[in-house]
Order: C-alpha cells, then structure tokens, then sequence
C-alpha cells in the first residue's frame, strides 16, 4: 500500500559548504512547509553556533518536533541533522545565545571569565569582535543588491523610514541623513498607535525603508504591508532573506552583525546606513552636475 507520507526530495550529493546549503535554502525557501521554513529561518540566523546545537535545542527554539529537524536536513540531502551540523562546525565561534537575557548573559561572562575583566578589557573584546564581523560583512556584501537599493532611493518622490527598539538607532540616522537630500523624509514612529495614520501620506513610488531583525517588530511588519498597498516600494535591512520582511520587499539588504558576550552589536548595520546614503548623495549629485562635469561653483550668501 502506497504511503500517505509525502516524499522528501533529495540531493544526489549533500554539498560540504554551509554557504551553498544556505544558498539552496534561500532558493528552495517558498516550497518548504511552514514547519521546515522555522527550520529555515533558524539555520540562517544562528550559523555560527548551529555546530554546537543540540537537535533538541533547535527543534525547541524553531517550535518544531526534533523529527521535523531530521526531515529538514535530508531534504537537503543529509542523512540526518548530524551530518547537516558538521558544515557548521569549521571556525565555529562559542557565542552565548542572543535570547538569553542581559542577566545571565552577564553572569556567564563572569563565570567564564580568568580573574576579573577590566573596563579596558571588555572594550578591546567587543571591538575586536565587531572589527571580525565588519570584515566578515564587507566580503559578504553583494554590490548589485547595495546597488539596487541605492537605485531605489534615487528614483524615489519620498522615503519613509521605520524601525523600532534596537534598530531605531539606526532609523534616526537614515532619517536624519536623508534630510541632507532634496526628498521628503519622514521617520515613522509609531507612537500611540498611530502607525497606519502616520503613512496615510504615503504615494505610489515612495519608498519605505524599513529595519528590522528576529524577532521582527510587528509595527514594521505593519509599515511594510502598508506601503505595498498604497503602491509603495519597500527597501529593507534585515537580518535574513527568508524573514518576513524579505517577501514583502522590493529590495533586502542583509547584514549580519557580531556577538560579544552574547551581546549583539549594531556596527555593521550603522555601516551600512552610512554606506547607503552616501552612496545616494554621490548618485544624486552626479544627477545635477553640469552636462562638462565640473561641479557648480557656490551660491553666494544672500
């Protein structure tokens, strides 16, 4: 008797690099189902310990069963979650997991700690932690998408920027910077509630800009399906191309940041704000320079 159990498709040969599965994840992203995509979504943001995860530990913190974990690595073409876990293994870094609150990630710095950590001596750690991730950003930065999204602003009437709790930092900024451009530019708050009041402005062509990572604010999220029913275009910084934001964007910037500590920091992301807009006001200028190239001289003070 045929079984009722649907048959999990199988590479010939399970690829060795962890860069190519996470290529063949993205790719393979849409037809996944809604289990094996947590799965997904998991092994993306979590790479660099997903070497020293127990299956138990990512079925429980993906919301899955560990079968679901067994069935996601062999449709992959592993034999099981222990083959898939080796890819990961190469130059793992021992972090502490970003979930664990500030409390006892703290004591876990202290308990591991030889002697006591001077001030001096967390600085140079967090520091050389986010010069590692800057370098590891850099060599994974795609220029055709960065180029896309700085296209995307150039063509756009006006720029909406969002982002909430950790990434507000970084939304001020863009939306600070981008005043220095011709275009409206409106930072969305959110306060009272009153997301959907303050985008009602918003205008085919727009764009909105949006940054967000796991665990997604929902007012983003919000942001983001507004502008794709008013015929916005949103451009969005996240921290994964299968998160929520991605499928409701026209352009994603992924980018990645370090672990101190288990502390998360916002050096490669603030990077990339600086990058983007002077990137737009280099392609902006260009637009207004004289047709010879040579730049116009000052206006005088009036």
């Amino acid at each position: 008797m045929a079984s009722s159990i649907p048959s999990l498709r199988r590479a010939p040969v399970p690829d060795t690099s962890a860069g190519a599965l996470l290529a063949a994840i993205r790719t393979e992203f849409a037809s996944l189902s809604r289990q094996l995509k947590l799965i997904a979504r998991y092994v993306e943001e979590h790479r660099d310990q997903i070497g020293l995860d127990r299956i138990q530990d990512v079925a429980r913190i993906s919301g899955v069963q560990p079968s679901a974990v067994i069935r996601f690595a062999k449709r992959f073409g592993f034999s099981g979650y222990t083959e898939m876990q080796k890819i990961f293994r190469d130059g793992i870094a021992q972090q502490i997991a970003p979930s664990r609150n500030y409390q006892a990630r703290i004591r876990s710095v202290i308990d591991a700690a030889q002697g006591q950590l001077s001030s001096a001596d967390i600085a140079d750690e967090f520091i050389g932690g986010s010069i590692a991730g800057m370098q590891e950003f850099k060599r994974d930065l795609h220029s055709s998408t960065f180029d896309d999204a700085v296209a995307l602003l150039v063509d756009a009437p006006s720029v909406w920027v969002m982002g909430l709790r950790r990434s507000f930092a970084v939304a001020s900024y863009l939306a600070y910077a981008l005043q220095h451009t011709d275009k409206r530019v409106e930072l969305v708050s959110g306060i009272g509630g009153m997301v959907e009041g303050q985008v009602r402005g918003m205008r085919a062509g727009d764009v909105m800009l949006v940054v967000s990572f796991s665990p997604y604010a929902e007012e983003s999220l919000q942001c983001a399906r507004l502008a794709a029913v008013r015929g916005g275009r949103v451009l969005a910084i996240t921290d994964s191309q299968m998160s929520p934001l991605a499928a409701l964007s026209t352009v994603t910037l992924v980018v990645h940041e370090s672990s101190t500590f288990g502390f998360r920091a916002l050096t490669n992301t603030m990077c990339l704000a600086q990058s983007l807009f002077i990137a737009l006001a280099y392609r902006t200028e260009l637009l207004y320079a004289p047709a010879d190239g040579r730049a116009s001289p000052p206006a005088s003070p009036v």
